[in-house]
């Protein structure tokens, strides 16, 4: 793979990024696991390269039950990432958290089902990976410095759970969420912040509110319509965020300060690693 190919940091996002770079490349990458959702776009942010890959792919054409995630963390990986900005849109189940808040959550309840959570579910030695904190540190702190440096509305913190969708959720499990005390509400991030973590990759979610879930503030129901025309209204917004994050992360030939890197160290894999 020629060296305009590789990339340190990766974006899994929605469409509006593909205008996020200075002289991109499309790059299409095979793995074990088929296709990714669309061709890598690999590019300088910041003076850093970086590749992204559309989470639906292009005209949004995979729900979010359906998205290949095995094979998009696979294709991020085997172009040289080792750090991960997931942006995506949330609901929120907190009244004072409205549209436009940027929550950068360090906790994830999974709710979903149907979609294949590891990479190891082949015969061989057994691989257990600790998932404690399933988010970067020193992403997640470096997103919320850079973005309240910006004077964006940012909450440090909070649990993203993530529903199977397609449907919104009803308002009976909407009151459901939050009375368990959760923050956010979204379709995606995982399981791709595990599959992050099963190849030793740093990952931070950086969700965007679009709306009050459901059953949060008695309001109207929740409308696709309604959630892509708030993010498209901040998609600018973000993106900056994510731009001075890129440039602000601890370099490619850094050593890590976190455990997101090592946590594969004294595991025997079944399967060679990209």
């Amino acid at each position: 793979m020629s060296s305009a190919a590789r990339a340190d940091y990766g974006v899994i996002g929605g469409s509006g990024f593909y205008e996020f770079f200075e002289d991109a490349e499309r790059v299409s990458v095979q793995t074990p696991y088929g296709p990714p959702s669309d061709d890598l776009v690999i590019g300088v942010v910041e003076g850093r390269r970086v590749a992204f890959v559309a989470r639906h792919g292009q005209g949004h054409r995979f729900p979010p039950h359906l998205v290949n995630y095995r094979a998009n963390l696979w294709a991020l990986r085997s172009v040289g990432v080792r750090q991960i900005i997931a942006p995506c849109a949330v609901g929120s189940l907190k009244v004072e958290h409205g549209p436009g808040t940027i929550v950068v959550p360090d906790q994830v309840v999974d709710r979903t089902w149907g979609r294949k959570h590891t990479f190891y579910d082949v015969e061989g030695p057994v691989v257990h990976v600790e998932f404690a904190d399933p988010y970067c540190p020193v992403g997640r702190r470096t997103t919320i410095d850079t973005a309240r440096l910006a004077r964006n509305a940012v909450v440090d913190g909070g649990t993203l759970v993530v529903i199977n969708g397609p449907r919104f959720s009803t308002r009976a499990e909407s009151r459901m969420h939050q009375q368990a005390g959760w923050t956010v509400v979204g379709m995606t991030t995982m399981p791709e912040a595990a599959l992050a973590r099963e190849l030793a990759m740093c990952f931070t979610t950086v969700a965007l509110v679009t709306d009050h879930d459901a059953g949060v503030d008695g309001g109207a129901a929740v409308t696709h319509e309604s959630v892509l025309a708030e993010f498209a209204a901040n998609v600018d917004r973000l993106k900056g965020v994510l731009a001075t994050t890129i440039a602000a992360l601890p370099g490619p030939d850094e050593e890590p300060t976190c455990r997101c890197r090592s946590a594969l160290d004294g595991i025997e894999l079944p399967i060679e690693l990209p």
